[in-house]
């Protein structure tokens, strides 16, 4: 975020196109200004920003910090050209006025410093003042009479001349502003992309090798796939229009009617501009905004999954079997308590290919009744269709002979390897080997989603489309931006968080986390929050960023349970003593009355008493009478299963219950219990027409679906919704 202090000449325009009362825009752009952290103004200064949520608050930055590149822009610009000598009062009005960067670089552009180009040549030869007389289009000016004239050593004769004057106008004509917006709204409105095969090899992409789709019309994720599918060779994808209409539209904002014999030569200049200068131009600026759009509307879409993978329930209490498969390396298997410490760890090989499965069902149930295991959690990598089919059977039998009742959940293991591999890996388990690392993981992924994924790089979590291909700046931003406003919605324990999860916490950084850490190992764990500031550089303003997003159970001051920000302590315990209650009431039955009791005081009053605003009194109401809530405990709890199917059991017609692991552009993919997940298309996800699946679904839900058809040799599963009622409807 820009950190000018400025006065900001954007909310306005700001407030128009967000829909937001101007103060609260100001209030938000003056503390994005000041340095402070998107999850702290999202939480601490609802007052200030009318209680914007973290997704408006950094859509918002990331519009201001374009209005200002644009406002930096314009005057690089405008002094380039003032430097020219080349201003005009005109001018200088239209690039004030430029919205967008594309129409200040269309201004810009006659007097951009060019490479050599023919109209350059021609104008080294004096041939501008012959161009600008046949762009005037006289009715009585003779343009070969006139072209003689400019005759000399290097124009050997009057054809010369005119073909120079021609490509000046040409040049002209392709820089100018106006003609470029109109065949700008031609290509967007009227435009086609065309891609053709580039070679004679078969590939994934063969349903592109000879396909039209109006520009208008394409949708993100066909963008994305004519992109890769041009980079890795296989096709030529170019922009299509009615060659004859645009060059037409380029001769009539500057052919005249009655311009003698010079129209003609203006007409062919206009031709000569539009093929060879404008179309190559804006085919190229036009590719650029679709891979731009649809590389922006990917990574929200990344965003918005990351986000609800991240936001997934945890499975608290329950100790943990992890298992992460594998063939000729074994099935590595590791157990944790309910806290995540590793109570065990093995290697066995459930595929019966190696005739050693009886040894591994008795090496895993060994472990299950040792440690009291109540959940496996299976990951979804290589051969793990084999460890489920083999976990439901020792599931089966050790309910059989021993009364257990174990459930487990199929777990994505998308970057357990490479986190595994990891120097913080190594840090936090250097006694394992790098395949038990990975079990371990797994099994901490399913005890809290959150805690764990957070010390994986988000691209490699298996939720998006294309990540490889999206502008990896952007894309990391965003994706930070999400594991940053997740981990402080959640709030994260001072006393047993990671480094890791530390550091995606508002205001620490990663030295920061580090030292936090060091200083729980060398002097015992935290007793309060004031003894952050103890922490070496965590100064002032980090403290207030982070300090309501760290909880201490158990503490001594029961304020440090909750997201109460330590600048409101005061507060909360005057509203405590308004309201008869103690300290010692915080979280107990006993603040079931407090809404009643702030009601009957009345909120405005009591705003004035404790000097906070409403939003401020309704969060810390809130958190006395539940501190430190997990905003994840109110959703449906994860899917267990305690038995597997295979592909071959699949009937078109059967009714399952799944969870939705992915959500994309063109649908959802669908865990529904036999290892491969199942497609919802789009058109298939509801009865009303939904212009994105995430309209309706979101990664982490629990849907109801009826399997359409099953292909056993490419093994694809598609799936309806259509129909089938959901869970939670009557």
């Amino acid at each position: 975020m820009s950190e000018t202090t400025t006065p900001n000449p954007h909310i306005s325009q700001l407030a128009q196109e967000f829909e937001l009362a101007p103060r609260y825009v100001e209030g938000a752009v003056k503390l994005i200004d000041e340095g402070n952290t998107i999850p702290f103004i999202a939480r601490y200064r609802k007052e200030a920003t009318g209680s914007m949520d973290d997704q408006v608050l950094r859509r918002l930055g990331e519009r201001l910090d374009y209005l200002r590149g644009l406002d930096a822009r314009k005057e690089e610009v405008s002094r380039s050209i003032t430097e020219q000598n080349a201003m005009t009062p005109e001018l200088q009005a239209s690039i004030a006025a430029a919205k967008t960067l594309a129409e200040v670089e269309d201004l810009y552009r006659p007097y951009k410093p060019k490479r050599k180009t023919r109209a350059s040549i021609a104008r080294a030869r004096g041939l501008q003042p012959l161009a600008d007389a046949v762009l005037r289009q006289n009715s009585g000016f003779d343009p070969a009479a006139e072209a003689a004239k400019y005759t000399n050593d290097e124009v050997p004769d009057a054809a010369a001349a005119l073909a120079g004057a021609q490509d000046i106008l040409a040049e002209q004509i392709s820089d100018d502003a106006r003609c470029r917006a109109e065949l700008r709204r031609f290509y967007r409105a009227f435009g086609l992309v065309h891609s053709v095969k580039a070679k004679e090899e078969d590939s994934v992409y063969a349903q592109y090798y000879d396909y039209t789709e109006p520009v208008s019309k394409l949708p993100g994720h066909r963008i994305l796939a004519l992109d890769r599918g041009e980079r890795e060779g296989f096709l030529k994808v170019s922009i299509q229009v009615e060659s004859d209409r645009a060059a037409a539209i380029a001769a009539k904002l500057f052919v005249r009617r009655a311009g003698g014999p010079s129209a003609a030569i203006v007409e062919a200049a206009a031709l000569d501009a539009y093929k060879r200068l404008i179309h190559p131009s804006l085919e190229t600026e036009l590719r650029g905004e679709l891979s731009d759009k649809a590389a922006e509307g990917a990574i929200q879409v990344f965003g918005d999954n990351l986000r609800q993978l991240l936001m997934q329930p945890p499975i608290r209490g329950k100790v943990v079997m992890g298992l992460d498969p594998g063939y000729r390396m074994g099935c590595k298997v590791a157990v944790v308590d309910a806290t995540g410490r590793v109570l065990d760890t093995g290697v066995v090989y459930p595929v019966p290919e190696f005739k050693k499965v009886d040894q591994a069902k008795a090496a895993v149930k060994r472990m299950i009744r040792q440690n009291h295991v109540e959940v496996l959690a299976i990951g979804n990598g290589t051969a793990g269709r084999e460890t489920e089919q083999f976990a439901a059977d020792v599931i089966r039998e050790l309910a059989e002979s021993d009364g257990l009742h174990l459930q487990y959940m199929v777990v994505s293991e998308a970057g357990a390897s490479v986190y595994s591999a990891s120097k913080l890996a190594a840090e936090e388990f250097p006694q394992f080997d790098v395949n038990l690392r990975s079990a371990v993981s797994i099994a901490r992924r399913l005890q809290d989603p959150l805690a764990e994924l957070v010390k994986i790089d988000p691209k490699a979590v298996g939720v998006g489309q294309y990540q490889h291909d999206m502008p990896q700046k952007r894309l990391n931003e965003t994706l930070d931006g999400v594991v940053e406003d997740c981990v402080n919605s959640v709030g994260v324990d001072l006393n047993t968080a990671s480094a890791p999860l530390l550091r995606r916490v508002a205001g620490i950084t990663a030295a920061t986390a580090k030292n936090i850490v060091a200083r729980r190992e060398t002097e015992g764990p935290f007793a309060s929050r004031t003894e952050l500031k103890k922490v070496k550089g965590l100064g002032p303003k980090a403290f207030e960023q982070c300090a309501g997003f760290l909880r201490l159970p158990g503490a001594k001051n029961k304020l440090d349970e909750t997201a109460v920000h330590p600048e409101s302590y005061p507060a909360a315990k005057a509203l405590l003593q308004a309201c008869g209650y103690k300290a010692a009431d915080i979280g107990t039955p006993a603040m079931a009355e407090l809404d009643a009791r702030v009601a009957q005081l009345g909120a405005p009053g009591l705003c004035a008493q404790l000097g906070v605003g409403e939003p401020t009194l309704r969060d810390i109401v809130a958190e006395l009478k539940k501190p430190g809530r997990d905003v994840r405990d109110s959703l449906p709890k994860p899917l267990l299963r305690s038995d597997v199917m295979g592909l071959e059991d699949l009937k078109e017609g059967m009714e399952l219950t799944g969870t939705v692991r992915n959500v994309i552009d063109f649908g959802a993919f669908v865990d529904i219990g036999v290892h491969q997940d199942g497609l919802v298309h789009i058109s298939q996800i509801s009865d009303r027409f939904i212009k994105h699946p995430r309209d309706v679904l979101k990664v982490g839900d629990v849907v109801r679906v009826r399997v359409l058809s099953v292909d056993g040799k490419k093994k694809r599963i598609a799936l309806t919704m259509k129909g089938v009622p959901q869970p939670g409807t009557v």
